[in-house]
């Protein structure tokens, strides 16, 4: 049985996986040691960066030339505005005002690659775009919720993102992935970049020197 792109691209690009399971943000969610400043202000640019997330899915509906595309991205964007609702609860609890949310260079730099990804380019890259995101926080969550999901701050998070409702979303849009993508220089380029993209997300956050989104 012949391997899915989704796989085949993940294998690629499984070097920068490992490089952000290992970095400090992410290690600093699995023992809980991670400031609270230092999370508050993800929040507040994740929050942002879903928004457009959300945006590009609606756009790849947009342009799915079958009516099973088009109700599945659909379903997506729906699950990205459930996520949506979680950060709004996160924001309550770490204080920060979502409203005022300033992008940082990283998040900015994210989010203009995937409007433009979903704007300029077909059904499939876009969702070649969109897979890292999905596939490497299902990947971050399972890793850090190995030992069980940990009693602290961050507990909810590695949860939700291990979680058997979060998983059926990364399947779906692998499928979208493997029924409207070609495994070509542009499709592996836009994954890596976009898994790049992840990883400079969180160091963004991680070097933030001025807090400004937490009220």
């Amino acid at each position: 049985m012949s391997q899915s792109i989704a796989d085949i691209l993940w294998q690629e690009n499984e070097d920068l996986a490992i490089a952000c399971l290992n970095h400090p943000f992410v290690r600093g969610i699995g023992d809980g040691r991670l400031s609270r400043d230092t999370f508050a202000y993800y929040v507040g640019q994740d929050a942002f960066f879903l928004e457009a997330f959300a945006r590009a899915y609606s756009i790849a509906a947009a342009k799915a030339e079958d009516w099973d595309g088009f109700t599945v991205f659909h379903a997506l964007a729906d699950g990205v505005l459930q996520e949506l609702k979680l950060h709004d609860s996160y924001a309550q609890n770490w204080e920060v005002n979502l409203q005022t949310v300033q992008p940082g260079t990283a998040t900015r730099q994210y989010t203009d690659f995937l409007l433009a990804t979903a704007w300029g380019q077909d059904v499939g890259v876009t969702a070649t775009a969109m897979l890292p995101c999905m596939k490497l926080y299902s990947f971050l969550g399972t890793a850090l919720a190995q030992s069980g999901i940990p009693d602290h701050a961050y507990g909810d998070w590695i949860a939700t993102y291990s979680s058997n409702e979060f998983d059926p979303l990364v399947k779906q849009l692998e499928q979208l992935a493997e029924k409207y993508s070609q495994l070509s220089r542009t499709t592996r380029s836009t994954y890596r970049y976009a898994m790049q993209c992840e990883l400079d997300f969180f160091e963004g956050a991680l070097q933030a020197k001025n807090v400004s989104s937490a009220s």
